[in-house]
């Protein structure tokens, strides 16, 4: 695809001020004054204020975006800082549009903000987005994307999306309004379940990575604003930062989207025992919450396959505890004598064999989606005695054993 027509009509001429402002920009084939104008008269919506949405908003603003409307519901954590660079460590608390507001109007007077502290989804999309000339998408679930990719196809707004994990990143334009347009249900058609899509908080993120992505899909609107150069329409790039190399996937309409209530068909929901942080404590014979927190008697790591102790209490056998994070998580902080087997590896499972101790097991993650998956799983292979831990290292954090960092 070669450029696309602009999609802005030119402001009113520059300043003397913005002249020289935006001087570096001017001097840019294909930029220039009118370009310019248009970038100063574009009304633009972000997803997320988080690890894309922050690079995104920076370099909008940098280059003069007239408005940016922030679309977030979160409050800025100390784990964001790691990554979301428009975030000071003084905003940890406050609400992320807030703190990106602050940030913009701090950078660039000529650019107004409206902040929309509200979680988008499929009932409010079309009314929040309404009215934007493009919209870039750095949410972290895709429910939201959805919502996002759906409301921009009926509204006839591009739309710029990008998704990052660990190393991995990938990002497209989907442009309503082409010839064999696609929109995000072409490259997924069939949604994936929660459970099976690890977050940045479960699987990591290179903070350096979404800088990378987030100055690409802040150029993919200075492009389409200003009608040069060649979006990534009917592209998918993708980006590994372990070798830093990128390939293209081509992407084309599909036919009927496989809706998820199907999906759901074909994989059904097994229905789970859950136990409380606390009610494990005492399974493992810490006693109160307060006693396991000062390192209480529990089971050790089995180191060979056998039978598992039984306790005195009305609990029965002691299970075996199950985690099933990543090894960098477990080494932040575990429940005392976790059996540690990653979900990926839990799932490449064929049967029960020499893999577990007979007895019961209880199941835990950071949160409780990769737990989830996993005891399901053992279920599937015929394990009867699984339970999940409610809430994973998180709600042990909170309720057994504060010491630990939470991250």
């Amino acid at each position: 695809m070669t450029s696309l027509p602009p999609l802005v009509e030119p402001g009113p001429p520059l300043t003397p001020e913005q002249v020289t402002r935006y001087s570096r920009h001017l001097l840019v084939p294909g930029l220039g004054m009118t370009a310019q104008r248009r970038l100063l008269r574009a009304r633009v919506a972000v997803i997320g204020a988080g690890g894309l949405g922050s690079p995104v908003l920076a370099y909008l603003a940098a280059a003069g975006v007239g408005h940016l409307t922030v679309i977030d519901d979160d409050d800025v954590e100390l784990t964001n800082l790691q990554r979301q660079v428009i975030h000071r460590a003084d905003a940890v608390g406050t609400p992320k549009g807030a703190s990106a507001e602050a940030f913009v109007r701090g950078l660039n007077p000529d650019v107004s903000v409206t902040v929309r502290h509200t979680r988008i989804d499929a009932d409010n999309a079309q009314e929040l987005l309404r009215g934007h000339d493009v919209v870039l998408d750095g949410a972290d679930n895709f429910p939201t994307r959805y919502a996002v990719s759906d409301a921009c196809v009926a509204l006839g707004i591009p739309l710029v999306w990008a998704a990052v994990l660990r190393f991995d990143a990938q990002l497209s334009t989907f442009v309503p309004d082409v010839e064999d347009a696609v929109s995000l249900r072409d490259l997924f058609p069939v949604p994936p379940r929660a459970e099976d899509v690890p977050s940045c908080s479960e699987a990591g993120v290179l903070g350096a990575l979404v800088g990378q992505v987030g100055s690409i899909m802040a150029a993919e609107v200075v492009k389409l604003v200003c009608g040069f150069g060649e979006p990534l329409v009917g592209r998918v790039l993708l980006v590994d930062a372990l070798t830093q190399r990128t390939r293209e996937v081509p992407l084309r309409p599909v036919g009927a989207v496989v809706q998820p209530e199907q999906r759901e068909q074909l994989r059904p929901v097994v229905p789970l025992p859950e136990l409380g942080a606390a009610e494990v404590a005492a399974m493992l014979g810490a006693g109160s919450p307060s006693s396991a927190a000062g390192g209480g008697e529990v089971p050790t790591r089995p180191d060979v396959v056998g039978s598992c102790p039984t306790g005195d209490g009305s609990a029965g056998a002691v299970p075996v505890v199950l985690d099933v994070r990543e090894p960098a998580e477990h080494e932040l902080g575990t429940v005392p004598g976790a059996l540690l087997v990653p979900v990926g590896e839990v799932l490449s499972w064929e049967d029960l064999d020499h893999h577990l101790p007979p007895g019961p097991v209880v199941v835990y993650c950071k949160a409780g989606p990769r737990a989830q998956r996993a005891a399901a799983h053992l279920v599937r292979l015929g394990h009867d005695e699984v339970s999940v831990m409610t809430g994973g290292i998180l709600a042990w954090i909170e309720q057994v054993d504060p010491t630990l960092p939470s991250y």
